[in-house]
């Protein structure tokens, strides 16, 4: 099975700074007792540290590490994963578990002294039913093993989130992420079928796996989904399929505004056309991307080839006021849309660069992006923000912000408050914290306004679910000091 490294890597020789003891030598001891096996190399303690989040980029480079670990655990079955919890909960120790660490938010940064929880010891495709179309899978299955080992049967998951190489099924569902394909396939709450969780006591619970809906009481598949590793840890999951597409078609469109293009992409949606791929970009990522002038839409469909036909009829229609553009344009974000390494160079030369991704009704989305740009170029030292929209519904959309600026002082503070900035506008505007990337620490300052009267209900799940508070501390906004 795969096992990716991630995109930058701590430079050779000695760290920056002090290296804290590991964990108390009680605590290895209970490990030890419990079968299970560990890592307290300074290495391996420091590459379990971080995750994707940019802002660990020029630490990284430097060879700081902004949270040491105290030990890192790679349990293989769910008796070590129980070893582990109750050894934790003995000790008071926090519980943050890892997948391919390619959250860009911080959710699975370990704070200083957890036990770092890597799961991509849960490597196996357990099942297929080529039946009902479903797979089971445990966790720590990364997305290209997965999708080789359903594509010779005739099937494909149809997740393919940015990540896809580096993040694991296991992440897909804690951070309740999107591919790039789902208007066709779905986001992965749609695709989970059936859950089994490991709680902080130690209890193992299965949730669903009975059909494809059920009517037994409240979705308790949805509370952990998007739970962040906060709740408890998931260890397998079972999720529907689709046959591999038989054809595929694309288009492109350019837009004189970007308000003009939002519109054509809900009439498409309000149509019932979905296909899988319908992503717009402003003037700056046309240009960028592109090398277009104009507001670029690029529409990609694949499926049954009366659905794909079907689909790109109306989205043809519903772009007739627009520029017809060479549809290689679609190849071309084909080509580059997985590449993760672009921010390291960026910010390692002193160039200050993340994506924030938000969600809001169609009503509002124009305005929206109008003030989160408007509150982002008037921060100093700010050189640019863009968007594009690049997941939609029925009623609304995903826009996907960019940011870049060069700081005359302290990266820290102005990332902040760009964070701040634009955070603040989506929320005034009415939109959603966050579409796909999750909450993680970067966001957990804001989840009790996102939340409003329901934050109070969350806290007490996790009271409820993880008395001690062991697990992932800070993450969601719950426990732990906020970013």
């Amino acid at each position: 099975m795969t096992r990716p490294v991630m995109p930058n890597e701590y430079p050779s020789g000695s760290f920056a700074g002090p290296v804290p003891d590991p964990v108390a030598a009680e605590l290895l001891r209970d490990l030890d007792s419990a079968g299970v096996g560990y890592d307290i190399s300074v290495e391996g303690r420091a590459a379990h540290g971080r995750d994707w989040w940019p802002l660990s980029i020029p630490d990284v480079a430097a060879g700081r590490v902004p949270h040491w670990p105290g030990v890192v655990v790679r349990p293989t079955k769910t008796s070590d994963l129980k070893g582990i919890l109750a050894t934790a909960s003995r000790h008071g120790v926090a519980v943050t578990p890892q997948g391919g660490r390619s959250g860009v938010v911080g959710g699975a940064v370990a704070p200083d002294g957890a036990i770092a929880l890597d799961m991509t010891g849960f490597d196996r495709i357990l099942s297929v039913d080529a039946v009902s179309g479903t797979v089971s899978v445990e966790a720590g299955v990364f997305g290209p093993d997965l999708e080789r080992h359903v594509r010779p049967l005739g099937w494909t998951v149809g997740h393919f989130p940015q990540s896809f190489e580096l993040a694991t099924v296991g992440g897909w569902i804690a951070c309740r992420g999107a591919g790039q394909y789902s208007n066709r396939y779905g986001k992965i709450e749609d695709m989970v079928r059936g859950l089994s969780v490991v709680l902080a006591n130690g209890d193992e619970v299965e949730i669903g796996g009975r059909g494809p809906r059920q009517a037994v009481g409240p979705d308790l598949l949805a509370l952990f989904v998007g739970s962040e590793g906060t709740l408890g840890v998931i260890t397998r999951a079972t999720l529907v399929m689709h046959p591999l597409p038989e054809c595929e078609r694309r288009a492109a469109y350019a837009f004189a505004t970007f308000e003009e293009g939002l519109e054509a992409c809900r009439r498409i949606l309000q149509r019932d056309a979905r296909p899988a791929v319908l992503r717009l970009y402003d003037e700056a990522e046309s240009k960028r991307n592109f090398d277009v002038d104009q507001c670029a839409l690029i529409v990609l469909d694949e499926g049954d080839e009366l659905l794909v036909a079907a689909t790109m009829t109306i989205a043809a229609l519903e772009c007739t006021g627009a520029t017809s553009l060479d549809d290689d344009i679609v190849g071309r974000w084909l080509d580059h849309r997985n590449d993760v390494g672009a921010l390291a160079p960026l910010w390692e030369h002193g160039i200050v660069v993340d994506t924030i991704e938000v969600a809001g009704p169609w009503s509002t989305l124009e305005p929206m992006r109008q003030r989160v740009t408007s509150a982002l170029v008037d921060l100093p030292d700010m050189m640019v923000a863009s968007v594009h929209q690049s997941h939609a519904y029925l009623d609304g959309a995903c826009l996907y912000f960019t940011f870049a600026g060069r700081p005359a002082s302290e990266a820290t503070a102005f990332y902040r408050a760009a964070w701040d900035a634009a955070t603040a506008a989506v929320l005034e505007s009415g939109g959603a914290l966050s579409h796909h990337h999750g909450v993680g620490r970067n966001r957990a300052r804001f989840v009790e306004t996102a939340l409003g009267s329901a934050f109070p209900v969350l806290r007490q799940l996790k009271t409820l679910l993880d008395p001690l508070g062991i697990m992932n501390p800070g993450a969601l906004g719950l426990g732990g000091r906020p970013w």
